[in-house]
């Protein structure tokens, strides 16, 4: 830091990935390749400079350190800075053994046979297999220093299925922080059965009638909207650019009773898990709402020095090419006391949302508009038949605050969650959960 800044790190990555999909029956692709490289990151006030290299030897290394510490001397304050001295190719090669390699494809072909099963009416499918081992050293100039290897692996299956016109598809996917145990025989035919059943159940299902009516969210949807409607607008640099609903918030309540949000790394083979964040922070359990009421923000180091709290452990990257921001991991509500049946009981007309779609949300104002994936009319107290065509539009913390059955069950929904042009792997989850009034958009 001779060159000027109040704070200074050096994070250094190994990435080995390997990939295969396979579409209209056949192996389109199987890469394998290799990333290396650090990124350099001083702080000076609220400022900021981030250089990234490729070229690990002494002399690049010392030259990437030169130019982040003479940027931050020169820096605006509040300024931000991303250079690249990569030199802009990647080093691929296959290093994973045929064999292991072969396994991979075997598992690709038994879930695309599995899905291409369902019926003349399954027109294709489409399964990714991907996994990625990553060796980090993390060091700053407040002593820290970090290493550790991370694996990932991720599957999807993807079904359309068609009737004259009428064209729907089925998703499933899985991803942990195991290899390809965590793909069992049972499990590839599970996930392939059930992208299969989506699409073909979609085939048959009743437009969505519109209008505002009760909404339960199944366990088995996953936390995508606490992770849309809720969870970004607890990262803090969202929060500390004034950009979230829950800015200034903190000991306020912001959700029903009944509604504790967590966001955890620590949980063991989830695919939002890891031992230390992107900075070095050791990670921890971080109750966010607790009963309702706002407790802390996921920071990261910068963040968290400009809000007055510790660190999170949710500095995260997609990797060397970006500098750290805070980031969501496994996040999820809290099971609370009621079986998912009775709530479906005590409900005399809505929609079971049982897997979600897409969606955006406006984290300055909560609101969000999301697609159900699969969906059924709850009447009388009882799941009847399948829609398609839903959306549910609303308020993040309006919705939670209204929140009023919370089920014991709790399910997990893995993704990419993109900010700031990066993409890190994140899990949410939540169990089933009724929402007293939300408007439901459907087919006219």
């Amino acid at each position: 830091m001779a060159g000027g800044g109040d704070f200074a790190e050096i994070f250094v990555e190994r990435r080995q990935i390997n990939s295969i999909s396979m579409e209209a029956q056949r192996i389109e692709q199987v890469v394998t390749g290799v990333d290396v490289g650090a990124g350099i990151r001083v702080l000076s006030g609220e400022s900021s400079v981030y250089v990234f290299t490729n070229d690990l030897s002494n002399q690049g290394v010392r030259l990437a350190a030169h130019t982040a510490s003479q940027a931050a001397s020169r820096c605006e304050h509040g300024s931000r800075k991303v250079i690249s001295l990569a030199a802009g190719k990647k080093v691929a090669t296959a290093v994973i053994q045929e064999a292991d390699m072969g396994a991979k494809v075997a598992v690709v072909k038994e879930a695309e046979k599995e899905a291409r099963s369902g019926g003349e009416n399954i027109r294709q499918v489409m399964v990714r297999y991907g996994d990625t081992e990553q060796l980090v050293q993390i060091a700053n100039s407040e002593g820290r220093l970090a290493e550790d290897r991370r694996f990932r692996t991720i599957f999807v299956v993807n079904v359309v299925a068609a009737d004259g016109n009428n064209v729907q598809t089925g998703y499933e996917s899985l991803g942990g922080t195991q290899g390809l145990d965590l793909l069992t025989p049972d499990v590839v035919r599970n996930l392939a059965s059930q992208a299969t059943r989506r699409a073909l159940m979609l085939l048959k299902a009743q437009p969505a009638p519109p209008g505002r009516m009760p909404v339960v969210l199944s366990g088995e949807a996953g936390g995508t909207m606490i992770h849309e409607a809720c969870g970004h607008g607890l990262e803090a640099d969202i929060v500390g650019k004034e950009m979230s609903v829950y800015a200034g918030k903190r000991g306020q309540r912001v959700a029903s009773e009944l509604v504790t949000v967590i966001d955890d790394p620590t949980l063991p083979g989830k695919y939002g898990s890891y031992h230390f964040d992107d900075e070095g922070t050791p990670t921890q359990r971080n109750v966010l709402i607790s009963h309702g009421v706002l407790q802390t923000y996921m920071t990261d180091l910068d963040w968290a020095r400009r809000l007055g709290q510790a660190a999170t452990g949710n500095g995260r990257r997609q990797s060397f090419h970006y500098p750290p921001i805070p980031r969501m991991s496994n996040t999820y509500v809290a099971p609370g006391e009621m079986l998912p049946e009775e709530i479906i009981a005590q409900t005399h007309r809505g929609l079971l949302v049982k897997k979600m779609g897409g969606g955006q949300v406006n984290p300055t104002t909560g609101d969000f508009v999301f697609d159900v994936a699969e969906g059924y009319l709850i009447e009388n107290g009882k799941i009847t038949v399948p829609v398609r065509g839903a959306t549910l539009s609303g308020n993040g913390p309006a919705a939670l605050m209204t929140v009023d059955m919370v089920g014991i069950d709790l399910g997990f929904a893995i993704g990419t969650c993109g900010k700031d042009g990066q993409g890190v792997p994140v899990s949410d989850a939540q169990p089933t959960m009724r929402i007293p009034e939300l408007v439901v958009g459907g087919l006219l």
